[in-house]
């Protein structure tokens, strides 16, 4: 039996597939067609995506250019210490990570073993400063005091010679004084000798701005945190303030010895920080006290020493 060969039957194959493999020929055209359709359409979607993706950050970009704008400072400082509420408002300021300024009392440091322990956590903290704010605090009797410029000049220096050597920084007690090179402010016309005598001494004199009241009987505060914020605001609206878009504000640390009252400060410190415009600042980067101090050491820079004070003659054509 003669078997035909494969040539003889691959062409009626090829022929019966001729029609066929052109429909699937055409069928691929179109799905490639059409699949080409559902990417572009799925490109096209991504591209809305990440569109979309893109506006839900702008609120991000828009933030972070508004942060990169100068902010306004806020000096946060605290009287009296150390006393009964110091530890809580140095644990508070510490967990949160921010800087202030303790005005000490020099006697307070003496006074008891627990404030003297205050004190040696002070002086070990880290984001915070200390600064002078008298030895007695005229014993509350701030007319008498204030009589004698020269009994105040001494008060001052005894806490810096005993205890802050570093800063010439105070704040003068129960009085809203300022003395900072041209800033010069009284607020009680009877002190001003006093306060002329402390910047002749060299110190420079730095009052507030702002106070966070308490009760003087109770020692509890009498603004919530958010009342603080809002007339924050509305000193910086209506500039009450001495310099610029710097505002000092003026807490006592002995109003911080109940829970309640510290968690105000808590509360306070965490808004304050959760706001774009504002920022917390030491005194001692207070615009006028830099400026003072450049000044200062431009000033001693400038004088010449003893050997060198005569210039070498010299011989002009």
């Amino acid at each position: 039996m003669e078997i035909p060969s494969t040539s003889e039957e691959a062409e009626p194959a090829a022929d019966f597939l001729k029609p066929s493999f052109a429909f699937i020929l055409i069928l691929s055209v179109i799905a490639c067609t059409h699949s080409g359709k559902k990417t572009e359409e799925a490109h096209a979607l991504l591209r809305s995506d990440t569109i979309h993706i893109t506006d839900e950050k702008k609120p991000v970009a828009i933030a972070g250019k508004k942060s990169s704008k100068p902010k306004k400072k806020i000096y946060l400082t605290f009287d009296d210490g150390p006393n009964n509420g110091t530890r809580n408002v140095l644990d508070i300021v510490q967990e949160e990570n921010v800087p202030v300024t303790f005005f000490i009392v020099g006697e307070h440091v003496f006074a008891s073993q627990g404030q003297r322990h205050n004190w040696n956590r002070l002086k070990a903290a880290g984001n915070i400063e200390i600064c002078n704010h008298s030895y007695t605090h005229a014993h509350n009797h701030y007319d008498r005091f204030y009589e004698l410029p020269e009994t105040v000049v001494k008060d001052m220096e005894k806490t810096r010679d005993s205890l802050l050597p570093e800063t010439n920084i105070v704040r003068a007690p129960g009085r809203n004084s300022w003395r900072i090179d041209s800033l010069q402010y009284t607020d009680i016309k009877k002190s001003k000798p006093a306060m002329d005598s402390l910047q002749k001494a060299g110190f420079i004199v730095v009052g507030w701005d702002l106070e966070w009241h308490y009760d003087p009987k109770t020692f509890l505060v009498q603004n919530t945190a958010e009342e603080m914020l809002t007339m924050i605001d509305s000193a910086f609206a209506r500039k009450r303030m001495r310099y610029p878009n710097n505002l000092v504000l003026l807490a006592h640390d002995q109003v911080y010895h109940s829970s309640a009252d510290s968690l105000q400060l808590r509360t306070f410190i965490q808004k304050l920080k959760n706001r774009d415009d504002y920022e917390l600042a030491l005194v001692s980067a207070y615009p006028a006290i830099r400026k003072h101090r450049v000044l200062a050491d431009t000033t001693r820079a400038a004088i010449p020493a003893a050997d060198t004070a005569k210039s070498p003659k010299t011989d002009t054509l």
